[in-house]
């Protein structure tokens, strides 16, 4: 499967998953949906149901739900809206079932993540196997008589089964010896190991302590299957580790500790899908998982035109106990327009600066 197809696919299912829980919780609260529209600008093709327009449009980054009376400016007429209508209208909802239907979109997506997630753990999930490929001679393994090739299978009395396991246990054990079962030739053997204290750096590129024995994995991998209420856990844990990293990268990118070159646009998410897609289709799905998560955390962001900066107007309504003057909220969803146009700019730059620079 091409690059291409790949992003395609991901894109359009994740955007359909997020239009669809605005569209649903729409419903739900008692509002005409007019629109649903995958894509922005001039239609394609369409079709209609009842009171709503399916349509797929030019510009495959994004979508819409155009509902009745959303986006009316102060100046509207409001007997442009039939009396019998207004009980149908998104604008005429209270504050609350507002911000429900703005905030269902990015939920979907975050909660679409945790369904995706626990499939690929259900269905198996490879994992770095516990033998040993190499010794740095420098470290304490080394020291303790540990070789390429042996295969940890306790620390500590607690059993091992995926290399994560003993780099979890040597990470946090803060220094103190651990008591290491290993087998070597189908005998069993056991050595005491003190980690040493080392400073490295985080996927945040911040230096950090931590602690390491000095062995590295042999890439031998095991596919390690779940049942359904484990796997369901894994799935949840998963979206959540993977939110707080996307809220952190954010944080690091605006502290100056992450580059902003490392943003990533359409180009390298069509990059990703298609080496995902080749790795096969568990793969692919976890990816689609991650770029999900990215899609909800972002829309929660409070810039104007996105889901967050509807829900901040929301909130100001809430707080002031008036809605915000709606040309307010056209000059600043401007700026954020003109924000989110810069910023897709400067992504497809460091797309093409990446690939040029290969």
């Amino acid at each position: 499967m091409s690059s291409t197809i790949s992003a395609i696919i991901v894109l359009g299912v994740l955007i359909f998953v997020h239009e669809l829980g605005h569209f649903l919780v729409a419903k739900f609260c008692g509002v005409r949906v007019l629109k649903f529209s995958l894509g922005f600008g001039p239609k394609l093709c369409g079709i209609r149901f009842g009171d709503t327009e399916y349509l797929i449009s030019t510009i495959p980054l994004g979508g819409y739900v155009k509902m009745l009376g959303e986006g009316k400016s102060d100046d509207d007429d409001e007997s442009e809206l039939a009396e019998a209508d207004k009980p149908f209208s998104y604008e005429y909802k209270g504050p609350w079932q507002r911000l429900a239907i703005i905030i269902a979109g990015p939920l979907a997506n975050i909660l679409f993540a945790a369904v995706i997630f626990s499939v690929v753990y259900l269905f198996g999930v490879p994992s770095l196997s516990p033998v040993i490929g190499q010794v740095n001679r420098e470290m304490p393994a080394f020291a303790a008589g540990l070789q390429p090739g042996d295969k940890v299978v306790m620390i500590n009395g607690k059993k091992i089964e995926e290399w994560e396991q003993i780099s979890s246990a040597v990470r946090t054990s803060g220094g103190a010896a651990l008591d290491i079962d290993y087998e070597r030739d189908n005998t069993l053997y056991r050595v005491q190991i003190v980690p040493q204290r080392v400073e490295n750096k985080n996927i945040f590129g911040e230096n950090e302590v931590s602690y390491l024995i000095g062995i590295t994995a042999s890439g031998e991998t095991v596919v390690k299957h779940y049942r359904p209420g484990e796997a369901l856990l894994h799935g949840l844990t998963e979206t959540w580790n993977i939110s707080y990293l996307t809220v952190m990268g954010f944080i690091k990118m605006i502290e100056r500790v992450v580059p902003a070159k490392d943003l990533g646009g359409p180009i390298m998410i069509a990059q990703m899908a298609g080496q995902s897609a080749k790795a096969g289709f568990l793969s692919l799905l976890y990816f689609m998982g991650i770029i999900s998560v990215n899609l909800g955390i972002l829309n929660l962001f409070p810039v104007p035109v996105l889901d967050g900066g509807h829900l901040l107007f929301i909130t100001l309504e809430l707080i002031l106990g008036r809605p915000v003057k709606k040309v307010a909220i056209e000059r600043a969803q401007q700026v954020g327009f003109f924000l989110l146009l810069s910023l897709m700019v400067f992504v497809f730059y460091n797309d093409l600066a990446r690939i040029f620079s290969k």
